[in-house]
């Protein structure tokens, strides 16, 4: 059966079972409660209220109170969270009919349930993800506030690293996946950016204005496409857009940061106001850096840059919601060069972004919610060389996505949907190694989930299309077929071990199949390959995990077995002074371990420590991959009291002797960073005040990801001050 055939039943079958499954709605109950802060008791408004498996979400009104009506009967967990506060989270068990009461009470601690929205498509704790997880808020973003770009803000956590070419082009590599093969998102839509094709094309993230930044590790392709056969990094910047409620009233924050090492400067600031139903919301900000200093001297042409502004409306009802928004990020950033003699490269960056989402709630039959999402985004990018523009690229993308969630029936829960996507790319000048190429891709999925007492099972699968038609050349298309199966066993107390197996695609990329020419931001004459076949992964996870008053841990072991692996074979020739690399495919193998612990020494003091490690090879040849992470370790205190919070750590990494042809050694390398903050809350007001210093010791050293890293070296020496205002 063709793809087109399955798109044309599968997507009727979906949208009849929304219209013809009415009056099969289970008895129902309600929950209702308080949430209050545990210093003097007063109640908090603002806080939200998570209730699984259902990923419904409320709101905290004046009197700290919220609500759920209509929920199906059954067990399930709840889970107040705000900020900086410590989550806390109950079990409770529906009736029907009934009326369920539950307090909560929120308390200042480093120490929290982390949340992920991103795993499965509704918001679980990462200690219940099926995959593994990585969730920065709170006080892990702060620490990282001042960050120039989505690398420099996940670099060295556990199993990300990052690739540059300078700071400003940074990006995140997930457990030594790059490039098209690890998927950005925007609050779970495509950002269409250009990061994923050249080492000098940046992901830019204004850090002022995030609420949460997820990082799922391993192939993600069942909910987000084939670019996800590596890993997903989810940017979360406003909660109402994944999670359709109201708000009443007033929130805004507002912040700014001052940093030495590169004489950073910059702020920002949010608002929303919500009256009944409907809200209006809007955040800018901006940020600026200079060249920065390394202790044997300043990185020349290493500084940017960066704006950014957002406004948007909508409406969120009890039964439908939606909203819309405009979005504008513009980013200068220098490429670094050797010495004043060299030429300048300033690229200029901007990205417009309209969007448009919505969802109906409450539905009958055997439906929850069905969300829709409409996203489109105009990108230019603009090589200029010492004020005079070169080479331009030009990406208008449109993107839709459906996604209906089931109600909970006995055991059996999960979500159908289905994803499309339009691309026109176009690129002028020296650089223009592609004709103008549209690209379409179509794609209809489903994940499910079964819960028993002694044992959860999730399986998916996904179905994707994705065609490229280029101008002049002969068109491609390529169909594949995505699916995983996982086991969640809670083996003791607190504890569980999960196990997942995936099979996944991934089409290959428009520069593998057609870059011809020199492309300076990869360091390399590239030379495509329009007969590639698509790429195909099996992969293997075993993960343990646990969490408890005295004990967090979580360790992970993985092997990915890539077939047709598409990589860079050097020729072994220059041209233009550029070494010369066709695009080639093979069998490759990833193997890797990671693992995080957290240990409470005494009261309010916790030992943290850490560590990632991947082997990245062509199989059979056992020719090493290029830009693979080191081994990497991580040990540090974390001690709160009263508000105050004092974070030493020390940062290692291994040299990196595995290396790919062409490729040379880095040495190894010790960081030691100190980052101290302190937070006063009350019921509508909270300040944080940060001091973050950063290789403290003043060390050179080098990232073996970086393209530029035989002239560039780190970052050395210096400190970031950093406020935040936030009213609720």
């Amino acid at each position: 059966m063709s793809f087109a055939s399955v798109n044309r039943f599968l997507l009727p079958s979906l949208l009849t079972g929304l219209l013809c499954a009415a009056g099969l709605s289970a008895q129902t109950g309600d929950i209702r409660g308080h949430v209050k802060l545990a210093d003097g008791g007063a109640p908090l408004h603002g806080a939200s209220v998570h209730l699984s498996p259902l990923g419904r979400i409320a709101s905290t009104d004046e009197k700290g109170e919220f609500s759920f009506s209509g929920v199906p009967a059954g067990d399930y967990s709840l889970m107040a969270h705000m900020h900086a506060l410590a989550d806390e989270k109950q079990s409770v068990t529906v009736r029907p009919g009934e009326a369920l009461v539950v307090e909560f009470t929120l308390r200042l601690s480093t120490l929290r349930e982390s949340i992920t929205v991103t795993a499965s498509g509704q918001e679980e704790t990462v200690m219940e993800s099926f995959q593994s997880v990585t969730s920065l808020e709170g006080y892990k973003l702060t620490a990282r506030s001042g960050s120039t770009s989505l690398g420099d803000l996940l670099d060295q956590e556990t199993g990300v690293a990052k690739r540059s070419s300078g700071p400003g082009s940074s990006r995140p590599v997930v457990r030594g996946f790059d490039g098209d093969r690890v998927l950005i998102l925007q609050d779970g839509m495509r950002t269409g950016t250009l990061s994923s094709q050249s080492g000098d094309h940046g992901e830019p993230v204004d850090s002022s204005n995030i609420e949460r930044v997820e990082v799922v590790k391993g192939p993600a392709t069942l909910l987000y496409g084939s670019n996800a056969i590596g890993g997903v990094v989810n940017v979360l910047t406003d909660h109402h857009i994944i999670n359709q409620h109201p708000h009443e009233g007033l929130h805004m924050t507002l912040n700014g940061v001052g940093g030495s090492g590169n004489a950073q400067l910059g702020g920002g600031g949010s608002f929303e106001y919500g009256a009944g139903d409907w809200m209006i919301y809007g955040s800018g900000g901006g940020m600026r850096t200079g060249d920065y200093r390394t202790p044997v001297g300043a990185v020349l042409n290493s500084g940017g840059e960066l704006t950014n502004f957002k406004a948007g409306a909508g409406r969120f009802g009890e039964k439908f919601s939606f909203n819309s928004n405009f979005q504008n990020v513009e980013t200068t950033y220098g490429i670094p060069v050797e010495s004043a003699a060299g030429e300048m490269s300033v690229p200029k960056m901007r990205r417009n972004n309209v969007r448009f989402n919505g969802a109906v709630k409450q539905m009958r039959g055997f439906a929850e919610q069905f969300q829709f999402d409409l996203n489109y985004s105009d990108y230019t990018h603009r090589e200029v060389v010492e004020g005079i523009t070169g080479t331009q690229f030009f990406n208008k993308q449109f993107t839709y996505r459906g996604t209906l969630n089931q109600k909970k029936r006995g055991p059996l829960t999960g979500s159908l949907g289905f994803w499309g996507l339009r691309r026109d790319y176009e690129a002028r000048g020296a650089e223009a190694l592609t004709p103008p190429v549209t690209h379409g891709s179509q794609a209809v999925f489903g994940l499910e989930e079964l819960t028993f007492k002694r044992i959860r099972l999730q399986f998916g699968a996904r179905l994707e299309r994705n065609a490229y038609s280029p101008a002049g050349l002969a068109h491609r298309g390529f169909t594949g077929l995505s699916g995983s199966a996982g086991a969640y066993l809670p083996t003791w107390k607190n504890g569980a071990l999960v196990v997942n197996y995936m099979h996944s695609y991934r089409a290959p990329a428009l520069e593998e199949l057609y870059n011809m020419g020199p492309h300076p931001g990869n360091l390399a004459f590239e030379i495509g390959n329009p007969d590639l076949r698509r790429e195909k992964s099996d992969g293997v996870e075993a993960s343990m995990r646990h969490q408890s008053g005295r004990v967090r841990l979580e360790a992970s072991a993985f092997s990915y077995q890539m077939h047709d692996f598409v990589y860079f074979q050097p020729a072994g020739t220059e041209v233009d002074g550029l070494p010369v690399y066709y695009y080639r495919q093979h069998d490759a193998r990833f193997l890797g371990a990671e693992a995080r612990l957290q240990f409470l020494l005494a009261r309010s003091l916790w030992l943290n420590t850490g560590l990632d490690y991947v082997d990245a090879n062509l199989t059979g040849s056992g020719i090493n991959l290029p830009r693979i992470p080191p081994g990497r370790g991580r040990a540090g205190l974390d001690w709160f009291w009263k508000g105050l919070n004092i974070r030493p750590e020390l940062v290692l990494a291994n040299k990196q002797w595995q290396l790919a042809p062409n490729e040379t050694k880095t040495p190894g390398y010790a960081l030691l960073n100190l980052n101290a903050s302190y937070t006063r809350t009350t019921q509508h007001l909270m300040h944080t005040f940060s001091v973050n210093t950063f290789n403290l010791g003043d060390r050179l050293y080098y990232n073996h990801l970086n393209f530029l890293k035989s002239f560039a070296p780190e970052i050395g020496r210096g400190v970031r001050l950093g406020y935040t205002l936030q009213w609720f």
